[in-house]
């Protein structure tokens, strides 16, 4: 066997090694993977009912429903479309109406999202210093935006 053909094997084994090693990993990832979907995305079944999807948008004012045993009931929108989610504990303290959220489980079958994991989002007006300073570069800027912008040294943490 020459030495080409020894080098030929050697890289054509490592290649094969390594194919296998990232085939794996990604088998293992594979139900810790989670999609994230608008409602409009869920509404016109771009997501497989039963699978684990993570929902985000705004609740819906006057949606919110509050029931026993910690059962919480509201809308997520995105403007265009909403979706019923039915939630089972504690929310977090920013959750309200009008307020951007992130809701984590699966679609059942008749429509409903069944969320096991529920995140406010921040105040969509946040905006770190840095970022509106680019905005302002590029001419995207509007003045009135960003009311609460945070100076470079607080949004570095």
């Amino acid at each position: 066997m020459t030495r080409k053909q020894r080098r030929l094997i050697l890289i054509g084994s490592s290649l094969g090694v390594l194919a296998v090693a990232v085939a794996l990993m990604l088998f293992s990832l594979r139900e810790s993977i989670v999609f994230f979907n608008s409602p409009t995305d869920i509404a016109d079944n771009k997501s497989a009912r039963g699978a684990r999807v993570r929902l985000g948008g705004i609740v819906k004012p006057g949606s919110l429903e509050r029931g026993d045993n910690m059962l919480v009931r509201f809308d997520v929108t995105d403007g265009n479309r909403e979706i019923p989610v039915s939630y089972q504990g504690i929310v977090p303290d920013l959750f309200r109406e009008g307020q951007g959220v992130v809701a984590e489980g699966r679609i059942e079958p008749n429509g409903t999202f069944n969320a096991d994991t529920v995140l406010a989002k921040h105040d969509e007006n946040y905006m770190p210093k840095e970022v509106v300073d680019t905005l302002k570069k590029q001419g995207h800027w509007q003045e009135g935006m960003g009311k609460n912008v945070v100076p470079a040294k607080a949004s570095a943490r």
